[in-house]
């Protein structure tokens, strides 16, 4: 029996688990890792967690440890492990490299699970949506679409990748519908900003651990499934029309990300988006990319349209710029929706908030050193939760621009005006409506 370590972050990994080896009588996985660069690893090392017998099945009667990935090669030694399989997104190529050369050095074998292993079949089609990094506008398009398919007449039921945090074994399967849904669950912020603006659109939004299950659910009650990925990662699903979204901000990072160059590489329609905002030679080599990569694809070229609700506030004031956490941290990026808008409406100054940073966002500042004048929405646990609003509210500016996809000022106290942002993907050519209609077939059951 081949005895097998998953190293992960809390999402892909527990799914490689369930739907690869859970039923596998020829292996035994003895452990997932987690990495202290993503997800998990936000709220530190701490004790080691366990995915519970009840998800882990037969055989597994302690459940199985998840223990912190700097462990690994102490891992491999003692518990013997044959083969260690990487199962998570939006690192790059030489880091998923790192990772084998520290598996083979230890004795494993290395291995990552292609799409058609770890894909499931729906009975009703599936428009799936993934990107080549975080932060490209997976949100914006899988809204769009789903709105667009309801309005045809379909009964559309979004499936969100989440990263799981808190009881593994209750939330196996998750269904939204309310935002008060979101509080009685104790969602991080992560996970409110997939899922809140769904919601706000009255879009039903499934989620969980157990990704099988999840369908189940889901089918019972939609005629299309919208597979809306996390990160940069391939789908859980197997789609029927695959969308693939791509950030001219962060041109050459489609070829050089896992497993984003896979996707983009399987994708139906690549969406080049933030087209509005970005340089054209920077358009024209992710074009070019595209075209080396997947000639077949056909390419939507799109806008991120940037607005606020109160552009008077904006003018002339000094802001602090709020982003979307995953997108300027491990994504990559130096600024986001927030940042755009203070250009976009006049705003005199962009405030840094690193120098009044406290607790873990002061921590995250070092990590991610190449963050601009902005303060990512980080919000994995309530202490920092705490931390942010302290943060918030040392920060000497006018106004508060808030970029992310949810609320913020649901959930905590801000003592200055707070404007909040939006953004909606605009396919200029072709549009989403005439993708839909080529490929109408697709979405019948």
């Amino acid at each position: 029996m081949d005895r097998v370590v998953i190293m992960g972050a809390a999402g892909r990994d527990f799914h490689d688990f369930n739907v690869v080896f859970r039923a596998d009588p020829e292996t035994r996985v003895v452990a997932f890792t987690r990495t202290a660069g993503q997800n998990l690893g936000e709220l530190g090392d701490g004790p080691a967690r366990r995915y519970p017998p009840s998800l882990a099945g037969e055989g597994y009667d302690d459940g199985i440890p998840i223990v912190p990935e700097d462990d690994l090669e102490s891992v491999i030694q003692e518990q013997a492990v044959d083969e260690v399989v990487l199962s998570y997104s939006d690192v790059s190529h030489e880091h998923v490299m790192h990772q084998a050369s520290r598996a083979l050095a230890a004795g494993a074998d290395f291995r990552l699970i292609g799409p058609d292993s770890m894909m499931l079949s729906a009975d009703v089609p599936v428009v799936a949506i993934d990107a080549v990094r975080t932060g490209c506008g997976k949100s914006q398009a899988a809204r769009a679409l789903t709105g667009l398919l309801r309005d045809r007449g379909y009964r559309p039921v979004v499936v969100r990748e989440p990263m799981p945090y808190g009881d593994l074994e209750a939330q196996a399967v998750l269904r939204f519908e309310t935002l008060d849904e979101l509080d009685e669950h104790e969602v991080t912020f992560e996970e409110r900003e997939e899922f809140e603006h769904h919601i706000e659109r009255e879009h039903v939004v499934y989620a969980g651990v157990d990704y099988a299950a999840v369908l189940d659910r889901a089918e019972a009650e939609a005629d299309v499934i919208v597979w809306d990925g996390g990160n940069n990662e391939l789908p859980f699903y197997r789609p029927d029309l695959h969308f693939v979204l791509a950030d001219p901000h962060r041109a050459g990072d489609e070829l050089v990300y896992h497993p984003g160059e896979t996707n983009l590489r399987i994708a139906d329609v690549v969406v080049i988006n933030k087209e509005n905002t970005a340089d054209s030679s920077a358009i024209a080599t992710v074009e070019r990319n595209v075209r080396s990569r997947n000639p077949t694809a056909e390419i939507v070229h799109a806008d991120s349209v940037v607005s606020v609700a109160e552009a008077d506030v904006v003018d002339d004031a000094r802001v602090l710029a709020v982003e979307d956490g995953p997108t300027v941290t491990h994504g990559g990026a130096t600024l986001g929706a927030a940042t755009i808008a203070a250009e976009q409406y006049g705003a005199a100054e962009i405030v840094d908030p690193e120098p009044v940073a406290t607790g873990s966002i002061r921590s995250m500042f070092e990590k991610y050193p190449h963050l601009g004048p902005v303060l990512p929405a980080m919000g994995y646990s309530k202490d920092q939760i705490a931390d942010l609003e302290v943060t918030i509210n040392r920060v000497d500016c006018d106004v508060v621009l808030v970029g992310t996809p949810f609320n913020l000022g649901r959930l905590i106290d801000i003592d200055k005006p707070t404007v909040r942002v939006t953004y909606e993907i605009v396919p200029t050519e072709p549009t989403f409506e005439t993708i839909l209609d080529r490929y109408t077939s697709r979405l019948s059951s």
